[in-house]
């Protein structure tokens, strides 16, 4: 039987991150994806996740079953785009863009027969808007932050001045790798991936 996928091992020097900013080489990734704006934890933002995570879930299900290649289904991520001080910009403003990593192996069919079932199952219309997506952020910035979402600035504060005296400047999105569940993990302890491409300034 073939071992079971899990692309947070098979890319580990991706994930692997200390809580200080360092650099990291990512290579282009697959990842379901779909897209909002509002603020987190608003009716269309819940009902965005519950659709990734839906097609995720089903697509991972049906391939079992099949008897084909199994696999972990990756953690939520998230990119924003605030266009500028997100301190600045109201909640309701922030626009995002909801992720799952997926195998490369995957296809469109795969997630089209997952929105098929799923609607004929009467969830949301939400589902017709998730996507296969490949990003490829290069080289970036990354630290681990432990603590509330609110705090973030401190930890991009570290990385910007990381960048800095790098000879570095930011040239991405936002991107947050949740790993914990803030449903299950008090905001003290909560641990979240901040990943920021970065190029050369100029």
């Amino acid at each position: 039987m073939t071992a079971k996928l899990d692309l947070y091992k098979l890319h580990k020097a991706e994930y692997v991150t200390p809580k200080k900013p360092a650099l990291v080489r990512t290579k282009p990734a697959q990842y379901l994806a779909i897209g909002g704006d509002g603020a987190p934890g608003g009716t269309r933002f819940s009902a965005c996740i519950g659709a990734l995570y839906g097609a995720a879930f089903t697509i991972k299900m049906t391939r079992k079953f099949a008897g084909k290649q199994d696999y972990t289904v990756c953690k939520l991520e998230g990119q924003w785009f605030f266009g500028g001080d997100p301190a600045a910009v109201p909640k309701d403003q922030w626009k995002w863009k909801l992720l799952i990593r997926t195998p490369e192996f995957i296809a469109r069919k795969d997630l089209a027969a997952a929105v098929e079932t799923l609607l004929k199952r009467g969830k949301s219309p939400e589902m017709e808007e998730v996507a296969l997506e490949t990003i490829d952020e290069g080289v970036c910035i990354q630290m681990l932050h432990v603590g509330p979402y609110e705090r973030e600035h401190e930890t991009v504060a570290l990385m910007r001045s990381f960048a800095e005296a790098n000879g570095l400047q930011f040239s991405g999105p936002h991107h947050e790798i949740y790993l914990s569940d803030p449903r299950r993990v008090p905001p003290e302890r909560l641990k979240t991936i901040i990943r920021l491409p970065a190029t050369k300034q100029d």
